[in-house]
């Protein structure tokens, strides 16, 4: 016995005859089940817009942690520049520091060299080869002297310990001292003993005599 109230799937075919009977044009594409045409279940070829579908972008992470270690890496690379350039110039500077300090110890023994030199003992013996040689050593050094009769006064390298006349054209009218640098640094002032330049003489006509 069976159940009046059964029901039964329906029965579906599928027309796979390439010409519609019924119209006699020739079909495109697959074949489709009877019960499913124009049901809507399914998108038929081209019945998209796919110009209208804009691609989603999608940000990578990755790219943005890439950037952030290169501007990381940046700005460490601009700081180590800087941090060399800056123990490069306190480098020179404390070796300047340390040779002017030697040599502004050296300057007494250069100042009885240059006494010994001026009353003749450097003429000749063994004391002046001594002399020649510092002389050669300081040189190459960049140590030069300044201060000469007739300079003009500079208080900034010259310490006067004298002076004659009104001051309107100081000069150096006597050396009392040499001065010393060290490159462009001042060791030690020149002293001098300071004087006022000669006037020049008006250069008034005379008269003729009648």
């Amino acid at each position: 016995m069976t159940s009046g109230n059964t029901e039964q799937e329906p029965v579906t075919f599928v027309d796979k005859r390439k010409i519609d009977p019924e119209t006699g044009e020739v079909r495109e594409g697959d074949a489709v089940p009877e019960t499913l045409v124009g049901a809507g279940t399914a998108p038929q070829p081209g019945s998209v817009d796919e110009e209208g579908i804009e691609a989603e972008v999608v940000e990578d992470p990755r790219d943005k942690q890439v950037a952030e270690l290169t501007a990381d890496l940046q700005r460490v690379s601009a700081e180590y520049a800087n941090y060399r350039r800056r123990t490069d110039r306190e480098k020179q500077t404390g070796a300047e520091n340390a040779k002017a300090s030697v040599v502004s110890q050296l300057l007494p023994v250069l100042d009885d060299l240059e006494r010994a030199r001026q009353h003749g003992d450097l003429e000749t013996g063994p004391l002046k080869a001594v002399a020649d040689k510092l002389s050669g050593v300081f040189s190459n050094i960049g140590l030069t002297t300044f201060g000469a009769e007739g300079d003009a006064f500079d208080p900034a390298v010259h310490e006067a310990v004298s002076h004659e006349g009104d001051g309107s054209s100081p000069v150096v009218g006597t050396l009392m001292r040499k001065g010393y640098k060290l490159g462009d640094r001042v060791l030690r002032t020149a002293m001098v003993g300071v004087v006022d330049s000669a006037t020049e003489e008006s250069d008034a006509p005379a008269s003729d005599e009648q």
